[in-house]
């Protein structure tokens, strides 16, 4: 969701962004053997909902992708949203937020070097200079949508965590909270991309009532606003929720959470084709595309017990 969202796609799942943890020990991916998921974040669940054998690739194999440049400006854009109310209310400018997306550039790049591979046959540094521009124009879009000198967020990329009676973890991170006088919780989510046409809008509220159940359950109350800002496209989408709303999404997920436990009890990860199939970075491994998966890491129980290792998924 947001900015953690967007840096667990632009990266490698790692953890660092919070929504990409979903194993035991992932953030040191590569150095131990691989592990069966133990919670669920509103990234990895739309994986799963869009291609379990995606789910996989990132969550089990944790399989590389490569650095996006879309998703990389969008963790810079993010990066700039929430430090920017590090600043007294009346130094909350425009001009002065465009100046904050060099610099956010260079701390990233600092933290994550292969970012560096995006430009690397720029040598005239135009395709850069265009890549933060675009970054600036977005980051000023935001102030023609939400006036930052009005805002005092009660929380920037919150970090929440809660387990259910079901005992199914659900993490993440929350872009921002606001919180009025009165007490009511206001949910923010950014979107550096355009906003969904309405029959499309369902996924991005998914994420956010994800996010809804979990501050219901830590803190009682039920949000009373969830709100998406799309700085793409300069629209501001939001949703009122209710008790029921977040109760049908907590049945979501558990059954979401049964299918995936299947699956990695039974290695059996479908492919499921879809026209983003072509943005995907996993297509020679994927048999929808000739591809064949790595050998599956885990073990797996047939129906009557035993545990086997598997081979390949074509043996299943």
């Amino acid at each position: 969701m947001g900015w953690s969202t967007e840096q667990a796609e632009a990266g490698t799942q790692s953890g660092q962004g919070g929504s990409g943890v979903e194993t035991a020990g992932a953030e040191t991916r590569g150095a131990e053997a691989a592990r069966a998921p133990v919670a669920l974040s509103p990234s990895r669940a739309s994986d799963f909902m869009q291609c379990p054998l995606l789910y996989r690739f990132r969550v089990i194999d944790r399989l590389p992708e490569k650095p996006s440049a879309a998703a990389t400006r969008g963790t810079v854009v993010h990066a700039v949203l929430e430090r920017l109310f590090d600043a007294p209310a009346a130094e909350r400018t425009a001009v002065g937020a465009r100046a904050m997306v060099p610099g956010e550039w260079e701390k990233l790049l600092a933290k994550r070097p292969e970012l560096a591979e995006l430009f690397a046959e720029d040598a005239e540094g135009e395709r850069l200079a265009q890549w933060l521009a675009e970054a600036e124009a977005l980051v000023e879009r935001w102030f023609s949508l939400e006036d930052p000198t009005r805002l005092e967020p009660a929380d920037r990329e919150l970090y929440v965590e809660t387990v259910l009676d079901s005992g199914l973890q659900l993490r993440g991170f929350i872009d921002r909270v606001d919180v009025a006088p009165t007490g009511e919780v206001r949910i923010v989510d950014y979107k550096t991309g355009k906003a969904p046409r309405p029959q499309f809008a369902e996924g991005a509220l998914f994420q956010m009532k994800f996010y809804a159940l979990v501050m219901w359950r830590l803190r009682g109350v039920v949000p009373r606003r969830l709100q998406l800002v799309y700085l793409g496209s300069g629209d501001v989408v939001t949703y009122d929720p209710g008790e029921a709303d977040l109760r049908g999404v907590e049945r979501k997920l558990l059954a979401l959470w049964e299918a995936i436990q299947l699956a990695t009890v039974t290695g059996d990860w479908r492919p499921r084709p879809t026209k983003l199939c072509g943005w995907c970075d996993h297509q020679a491994h994927c048999p929808e595309f000739g591809g064949t998966p790595p050998v599956y890491p885990l073990q797996v129980r047939p129906a009557d017990g035993g545990v086997v290792p598997q081979g390949r998924m074509g043996e299943i």
